[in-house]
């Protein structure tokens, strides 16, 4: 499972809705974190870096990453963050 980080365009982020969605907030901290579902997010804020024991993902304000439904892996929050983020 692979986790998907890229830069979106203007465009995309009104296009998905993006800032209609709910705001999650978390301060620096590591916790482990399994998704029963697939999400979307999008970073307005924060620093984070997910492993999943196969591979080790960072991403940060600005970008849109997309997590797997299944997927297990373990969230290293370097600078707090704020985000929106869509289940499903």
């Amino acid at each position: 499972m692979q986790i998907q980080v890229r830069q979106p365009t203007d465009a995309e982020i009104a296009k998905l809705g993006v800032f209609a969605w709910p705001i999650w907030t978390c301060g620096v901290s590591t916790f482990d974190w399994d998704y029963d579902a697939p999400e979307i997010c999008y970073l307005l804020e924060g620093r984070v870096t997910v492993n999943t024991g196969t591979e080790s993902v960072s991403f940060g304000k600005g970008d849109l990453v997309v997590f797997p439904q299944g997927l297990s892996c373990v969230w290293q929050v370097q600078e707090a963050v704020r985000k929106h983020y869509r289940f499903g």
